[in-house]
């Protein structure tokens, strides 16, 4: 209970947990939902836990990178982390790198996105002329 208290006050407090609460949902979600990269902290487990990730990249969509393969893979769970922060971009699946409506969901929040997207929507006329119109500085990325 105690520790439940701290990272409901300071999400970062999960680092300094016994491996079992790192494991235990609710002290996790807690932590989560005040500071998104304290994910980092938990057990590998709660790393593939699809509603533990979400509070996370919903605090911090930087959260994104600490999460399981199959989470980076989700297109829900990356939507949400790019929404929050488009830097978030980098650490979703080479799948989702060309997927149109994660990148151009990214690119409102960072126009850098581009430079990791797939070659293939860098090359399709109507995705840069849509991106181009959101941000005139990727055309640069246009292949």
């Amino acid at each position: 209970e105690f520790m439940l208290e701290a990272v409901q006050m300071c999400g970062k407090a999960l680092i300094h947990a016994a491996d079992v609460l790192k494991a235990d949902r609710a002290v996790v979600l807690a932590a989560v939902q005040h500071r998104g990269k304290a994910l980092k902290f938990s057990a590998w487990s709660l790393r593939a836990d699809r509603d533990v990730v979400l509070a996370a990249v919903h605090q911090d969509g930087y959260a994104l990178a600490f999460a399981s393969e199959m989470l980076r893979a989700d297109k829900h769970v990356v939507l949400a982390a790019v929404k929050q922060n488009g830097g978030a971009f980098e650490f979703s699946s080479e799948t989702l790198k060309g997927d149109k409506e994660v990148v151009l969901t990214a690119l409102h929040q960072d126009a850098d996105v581009l430079v990791g997207s797939a070659e293939s929507l860098k090359a399709n006329k109507e995705f840069m002329l849509e991106a181009v119109q959101m941000c005139g500085k990727a055309l640069i990325h246009a292949a």
